[in-house]
């Protein structure tokens, strides 16, 4: 699945899966031009912040990214920095069809999202691990 990190003192390995979704489920992303541009500010929000995008893909109103972070990041930390950054610089190259679909606010997102930790090992393997410990 992955490889382990080590950084300082420590070894890690986090990965999620998460899910944003448009606002009001529009299908904004069937647009394979809108569709590559979030695609790329994602990757450029991420690469900033030592975010690894390991994929990344689109459906017509919903992307799912599989990332894989250090310690220091925490998910909703990396949420809203993904959000706020492909929403700003999404509403800068095509105000006005976005416009037409959210004439009240600049917004592409819904509030919530969805995110999945990925581990290596079933809960069942993690839990017979532990329980026969000492």
């Amino acid at each position: 699945m992955g490889t382990w990190k080590s950084k300082n003192r420590h070894k890690y390995l986090l990965q999620y899966h998460i899910i944003f979704v448009c606002k009001y489920r529009k299908k904004l992303l069937v647009s394979q031009q809108i569709s590559d541009d979030i695609k790329q500010f994602s990757y450029e929000i991420c690469q900033r912040h030592k975010v690894i995008i390991k994929y990344m893909e689109t459906d017509k109103d919903h992307i799912h990214y599989m990332i894989e972070t250090e310690p220091t990041m925490s998910v909703s930390r990396i949420v809203n920095l993904m959000k706020s950054y492909t929403t700003h610089h999404i509403w800068e190259r095509y105000p006005n069809y976005l416009r037409k679909h959210f004439w009240k606010e600049h917004t592409f997102w819904t509030d919530g999202y969805f995110v999945w930790s990925v581990g290596n090992v079933s809960e069942k393997m993690l839990k017979r691990y532990i329980e026969n410990q000492g």
